[in-house]
């Protein structure tokens, strides 16, 4: 995956991912119009499909909803780079199909850089740069649910795997 990034600080606790205010729905495409809206305004007006949210550390922090992840998803967020992630929010990421990447030099990464993501190789280049870092990759059954689309896709495609094999 490849984007552009969009900078944000430490401790972005879920509510500055999707406003309270916003939960009366779990429709994944009206979140989407809100995320990051406390962080920054504009944030949905300026992103496009595909970019990249760098931060600083303890993103995720707050309460344990699953509409954050779910609402940067829907929004287009491709992934997450961090140093730390809240626990809770690391485990949602991962359930909702959303990409999230602990990266100790996050804070090197500079918003408008153009990143790209190599899961299986655990790099994060820096393209604008020209800088190259290393994560410690994601293990298979967290890269599976990503590539499933979220726990749910993942637990479907496994059903259907099962009845076509007694088949």
């Amino acid at each position: 995956m490849q984007g552009k990034v969009w900078k944000f600080g430490d401790n972005i606790d879920t509510d500055l991912i999707i406003a309270a205010r916003y939960l009366n729905t779990s429709e994944p495409s009206e979140l989407a119009k809100y995320v990051m809206e406390d962080a920054d305004p504009e944030f949905v007006s300026k992103m496009t499909e595909g970019d990249i949210i760098v931060a600083g550390e303890n993103f995720g922090c707050g309460s344990s909803r699953e509409h954050a992840p779910i609402a940067l998803k829907a929004a287009g967020v491709s992934a997450v780079i961090a140093p730390t992630f809240a626990r809770i929010f690391y485990r949602n990421a991962f359930n909702m199909g959303l990409p999230i990447f602990e990266l100790k030099e996050a804070s090197e990464i500079n918003e408008g850089d153009v990143v790209r993501i190599d899961m299986d190789a655990g790099e994060v280049i820096n393209v604008t740069q020209a800088k190259t870092y290393k994560f410690s990759p994601i293990p298979e059954f967290m890269q599976e649910l990503v590539d499933a689309g979220g726990l749910i896709a993942f637990a479907k495609k496994e059903i259907e795997n099962k009845k076509e094999a007694k088949a």
